[in-house]
């Protein structure tokens, strides 16, 4: 159970005194607030905002947010209102916690009310992004006390957590609450799944450790005998959702999952990155197309690191993962990552919202039937995204399935509609060829060419494509 005394620890370590106090303040109100009520699993209600403020200092998020945490619940399950709350603490907490109790009543309550609340949830997504980022750690600690629910309810919010709050946690770049998220669910959501998971590398986890342990020194061998300063160097164990997932695509065959368990290389400068890579392949053979620079060409998210798999003395592969401390942050927690959140100020204030928000926010406004909408909903943002360049080396994120005419329509409309053919990695294809991640893409384009053709809508996967070439199509008729 997270204490005060735990939370105020992590914020020791990165708030002023100033900073403490508003906490300090925002604990008391919340503590009064909530004084005599109890949660399902039996303890005090104050210790659930408590660990969803713990988890935003973590990620050292900004006092607001932390402060609008520890205040989320008050004007919904106490006396206190929300007028209390911004005579007490200013406008700017007020709005969070506001955002906050509106996201919390968004429930699975039939394809109407479910396609409403996602609306709203991206319109307040769209205003201010601390308000799902607190509503993610809410949302976390509610799953990891989940057994005090009912069972049917434990089902619904499970489901919700996998199939909408992870994959949001995901696109904001927050890989380790997106994995928290998936993991809490997934005994609830797929419990014959899960207990064949956790049995089918209960055993060789045992022996995958010890040989990481035996990588883990030579490299550190390695690094010594070369001056490389590194910060750490430590195993990570993939996450059982996502091994459940890879292992789905790979026949169920766990010979053929290369990750299970990763070394992770956290230096201190980008040079290093690279002088690392260079000597681990100087030591093993890397395993061919293993070898990926999300440093040079990093994700739509903003993710950076260098990936490695290589050839082993012991008769196994090995993945790195090599990345400075700055780097390594921005994975684990995404746009909530301290650094970054200074770089772009109040989030709530930032000019340009990620691009597949805005594509979010847009669709609202053009997709007015609500199981259309959902249905564009799960193909846009929840399913599976590949990573693929445009000839200059731009990253463009695309779903699962899309084809180089999506990715001609993400470029620019005209390039679309005067789309008549396309070179992936140089060699001609098809306009329903099925992009790979990694794919390099050029579209040849026609400037006397009217417009799409309607046999396109069958094979284009994305929204935004289909939207542009049924605009075009109903503007030729007209």
């Amino acid at each position: 159970m997270i204490t005060f005394e735990d939370l105020k620890k992590v914020l020791s370590l990165n708030y002023t005194d100033a900073d403490m106090k508003t906490v300090i303040k925002a604990f008391h109100f919340a503590s009064e607030a909530h004084r005599g009520q109890k949660r399902r699993t039996g303890e005090d209600y104050i210790y659930h905002p408590l660990a969803a403020a713990y988890y935003l200092a973590k990620m050292k998020m900004d006092i607001t947010s932390i402060s609008a945490a520890l205040l989320h619940d008050v004007p919904e399950d106490t006396d206190f209102t929300f007028e209390d709350i911004k005579h007490n603490f200013g406008k700017e907490i007020y709005y969070l916690v506001r955002g906050v109790t509106k996201l919390g009543h968004l429930k699975y309550r039939g394809m109407e009310r479910y396609a409403e609340n996602l609306r709203k949830m991206f319109l307040a997504m769209s205003k201010d992004l601390r308000i799902i980022i607190i509503r993610l750690a809410d949302r976390r600690h509610n799953m990891e006390t989940l057994q005090g629910v009912r069972p049917e309810k434990r089902l619904r919010i499970a489901k919700e957590t996998l199939e909408i709050y992870a994959p949001i946690a995901n696109r904001l770049g927050m890989f380790r609450m997106k994995t928290t998220l998936e993991d809490l669910a997934f005994p609830y959501v797929y419990p014959d799944e899960y207990k064949w998971v956790t049995d089918l590398i209960k055993d060789r986890l045992k022996n995958e450790f010890k040989y990481i342990e035996k990588i883990k020194k030579t490299t550190q061998k390695i690094l010594v005998k070369n001056n490389i300063a590194y910060v750490q160097i430590q195993g990570r164990v993939k996450s059982l959702f996502s091994l459940y997932i890879k292992l789905l695509r790979k026949g169920k065959d766990l010979n053929k999952i290369y990750d299970l368990i990763a070394l992770r290389i956290i230096v201190k400068e980008i040079a290093d990155c690279y002088s690392v890579l260079g000597l681990l392949h100087k030591k093993w053979s890397p395993l061919k197309g293993r070898i990926k620079d999300y440093i040079a060409q990093p994700k739509p998210n903003g993710y950076q690191s260098l990936h490695t798999s290589v050839f082993t003395e012991f008769g196994k592969t090995a993945e790195f993962q090599i990345r400075t401390i700055q780097m390594d942050e921005e994975a684990e927690y995404g746009i909530a990552a301290h650094h970054r959140y200074k770089e772009i100020g109040v989030l709530g204030k930032r000019k340009k919202l990620p691009r597949w928000l805005e594509h979010l926010v847009e669709i609202q406004k053009t997709i007015t039937d609500n199981a259309e909408f959902i249905k564009h909903i799960k193909n846009d943002l929840f399913i599976n995204q590949i990573f693929v360049f445009t000839p200059k080396g731009d990253v463009i994120e695309l779903p699962d399935n899309a084809t180089p005419l999506d990715f001609a329509y993400y470029i620019h409309t005209d390039i679309g509609n005067k789309c008549v053919g396309a070179k992936i990695n140089n060699q001609m294809a098809p306009l329903d060829a099925i992009l790979k991640s990694g794919d390099v893409v050029e579209i040849v384009t026609d400037k006397n060419r009217t417009g799409p053709n309607p046999d396109w809508l069958e094979i284009v996967v994305t929204t935004n494509a289909k939207n542009k070439i049924k605009s075009n199509l109903k503007n030729r008729e007209e």
